[in-house]
């Protein structure tokens, strides 16, 4: 493709009061006003001072900024350009954005960490975020070392993070995230917590896993609830309580058959993490160091019960340099935590693989194979190929966090901890507000990426024009996407059930 005109008959001009470069925001945040984010926030949040005023029209603006791709405080200026003013109230500079973050103690980002699980709640009753959800629902708990370099930064420190295939030190922030995902939707995120830098990744994780918990049944609940409203109101004799009663009925036979399975990786096994499960009468998938009380486990089973699986695409392996493809599976029974009130008995799945770097040939020519060993201990109900494949889906949290730093969490802009912790909860809103926008824009975009859907329908150039008093949008003609933006728009400014 060339350029049409030479340079001498090409002008450019900063000055059109009615254009807009991110008309999707239009949809999405009248999704999030459908879901009455400003009420949640206000029913929640109470910052003091004149830099705590409207906090929700504030945390609204954040949300907004960060669903269109920024990244950074002075970011948000993206919000006050063209005929921004036109489709918005309440747009505000980003020094009062930060002001107001700054302004949050620890208080004040537990109280928006409350609102952010209330309002995912709200979210799907209005969207179908986690389809298939009745017959399993998983929870993965992760972290990852966010890098930071200013000097002032409160609670930066060095901790250690893998950086190809390495292990490094590197100094920065520790955030701490737990989503929500079924076999056929994208993850959305439960909750979060940031942590000083050298925070060991189990640090909180406890609690965290049992807010998650709660607000995945929550999620739960108001999804079922969701679904069975058509069934409820289409007899007519049906009375408004009956159909209440009914669709409560519904949303707790649905969450009490929905099957949830929390994985994490060996630096979130621990007592704490499991006695939670324990205590929430959730199914636990958690990989184990292996160690010599794990080896010994091992070593009991049996050559002829170990079963060959293939990997759907090969897996990269770092410490051989090779593609693997296959593997052999088994599992035996396995006490952790044992001698303490924390003993729990469950199945222990054993992953081995030929580790070609010790494999040797014997005295006679026979070449003898060492194996290198994975282990998960997990209370799943599942068949044991099933509950192997579903504790590798684990890997599935490692997409959100590469959407996250590919968006808003590419920074962690404040020098105050609190402020850079109220940030990362502004992160999982905006996530949860653009995953929910794109199940409603249609099936093409249900698992798309974060930066396709902001590509696609979020940051749409668009041209306001105003008649008879209503205001217009024009878009790009023949816009590939349109069919699906106009889906999402008119779900979103449809009437309330």
């Amino acid at each position: 493709m060339r350029i049409s005109h030479g340079a001498a008959r090409v002008r450019a001009s900063f000055d059109d009061p009615n254009v807009v470069s991110c008309a999707g925001l239009v949809p999405v945040m009248a999704l999030a006003q459908r879901c009455d984010l400003h009420g949640v926030v206000d029913a929640r949040l109470r910052v003091p001072t004149d830099k705590g005023s409207n906090a929700s029209g504030k945390v609204a603006a954040i949300v907004a900024g960060m669903v269109t791709g920024a990244d950074s405080i002075d970011d948000l200026d993206v919000l006050r350009h063209g005929g921004m003013p036109t489709l918005f109230d309440g747009v505000y500079a980003p020094s009062t954005l930060g002001s107001f973050l700054r302004a949050f103690t620890h208080g004040h980002v537990r109280q928006l960490q409350a609102a952010g699980r209330q309002f995912l709640v709200r979210l799907a009753g209005q969207a179908p975020l986690l389809p298939s959800a009745g017959a399993v629902t998983f929870i993965d708990v992760d972290s990852l070392l966010r890098r930071v370099y200013g000097k002032q930064k409160q609670g930066a420190a060095f901790g250690h993070a893998k950086v190809g295939g390495y292990q490094v030190l590197l100094r920065g922030l520790n955030p701490l995230v737990a989503t929500i995902s079924t076999p056929d939707a994208a993850p959305v995120i439960a909750a979060t917590q940031l942590r000083a830098g050298n925070a060991g990744s189990a640090r909180g994780a406890a609690a965290l896993a049992a807010e998650a918990i709660a607000t995945t049944r929550a999620v739960l609940a108001a999804q079922a609830a969701r679904s069975a409203v058509p069934a409820t109101t289409a007899t007519a004799a049906t009375t408004t309580a009956a159909a209440a009663t009914a669709t409560t009925a519904a949303a707790a036979t649905a969450t009490a058959a929905s099957e949830i399975v929390l994985r994490a990786d060996s630096a979130f096994y621990s007592r704490t993490v499991i006695a939670a499960c324990r205590r929430a009468r959730v199914r636990f998938s958690i990989t184990v160091r292996i160690d010599a009380k794990v080896r010994r486990a091992i070593a009991t089973i049996g050559e002829d019960t170990w079963t060959e699986i293939r990997y759907p695409q090969p897996v990269w392996d770092e410490d051989q340099q090779r593609f693997i493809s296959r593997a052999q599976i088994s599992e035996t029974a396995y006490t952790a935590f044992e001698g303490t009130r924390h003993e729990v008995t469950a199945r222990l799945i054993a992953r081995r693989v030929p580790d070609l770097k010790k494999s040797t040939v014997d005295g006679q020519g026979v070449l003898f194979t060492v194996w290198r060993h994975h282990a998960a201990f997990t209370d799943s109900p599942y068949i044991l190929v099933q509950a192997e494949a579903q504790h590798r889906g684990h890997a599935i949290i490692e997409q959100v966090f590469a959407e996250l730093i590919d968006g808003p969490l590419a920074h962690l802009p404040s020098g105050r901890f609190n402020a850079n912790n109220a940030w990362l909860t502004c992160i999982a809103i905006a996530h949860n507000l653009t995953r929910a926008a794109a199940t409603l824009a249609g099936r093409p975009h249900h698992t798309a990426r974060a930066a396709t859907i902001r590509r696609q329908l979020i940051d749409v150039a668009g041209r306001i024009s105003r008649h008879a008093r209503a205001v217009t949008i024009h878009l790009p003609q023949h816009w590939p996407w349109q069919h699906n933006w106009l889906r999402l728009f008119t779900t979103a400014h449809a009437p309330p059930a």
